[in-house]
């Protein structure tokens, strides 16, 4: 079976394209790796280094469906008709593919089949869903810096599901719980400490 970066390689640049294709149509080169698949693909704009704007609401609530269908071991995806017609302008796929599937071909190298259970067992499922579903609610958040990292985390967990890979699917997970536990420090230091930090700021821009 070809690696996820040659599939897409292939798609988007060795093969024409209409300027837009489906989702629908997308998911045809997952095969059995539809979630995995999705959860790479859909988390991989706000994952980059240079993360593309706009992409993180929509698509980690779109991350968030497919956590819970993940979680409750649906075999396929399901997305309203009108999710799944949607059109995406293939330069701009290409524009961030051209910056992610170096990263992903790194990564690549390191998978392989390992730990199964997690990625295909229900309590492997939970926990793996349960904390990418964290992830994309985090990704939903508004607030700049907030996206980055939660899609790093699914990037890494969804990674593993495609390989098989439980322990890449492991250590995405713990990522991102590693994740959750920075953002809840930084929003309760803001709620409790915000006043005090702002008037240690002024002292030291005054001093």
């Amino acid at each position: 079976m070809a690696t996820l970066s040659t599939e897409l390689n292939r798609y988007f640049f060795e093969e024409d394209r209409k300027p837009e294709v489906k989702l629908g149509d997308i998911l045809a080169i997952a095969g059995e790796r539809t979630f995995g698949f999705l959860f790479v693909l859909l988390a991989l704009p706000s994952a980059l280094p240079i993360p593309a704007p706009g992409y993180s609401t929509p698509f980690g609530f779109l991350i968030f469906i497919l956590a819970v269908q993940f979680i409750i071991g649906s075999k396929q995806p399901w997305f309203p008709a009108q999710v799944s017609n949607a059109t995406i302008k293939v330069e701009t796929a290409r524009s961030v593919l051209k910056k992610g599937l170096p990263w992903l071909r790194r990564l690549e190298k390191i998978t392989k089949p390992r730990l199964v259970f997690v990625c295909t067992r229900l309590p492997g499922r939970i926990v793996v869903g349960s904390t990418i579903a964290l992830m994309a609610i985090s990704m939903m958040i508004i607030i700049p810096g907030t996206n980055t990292l939660p899609a790093m985390g699914i990037f890494l967990t969804g990674l593993g599901l495609v390989e098989d890979d439980g322990l890449i699917a492991l250590s995405g997970a713990v990522f991102s719980l590693l994740v959750a536990a920075l953002m809840v420090s930084v929003i309760v230091a803001v709620i409790y400490g915000g006043s005090s930090l702002i008037d240690l700021i002024k002292e030291l821009i005054k001093g």
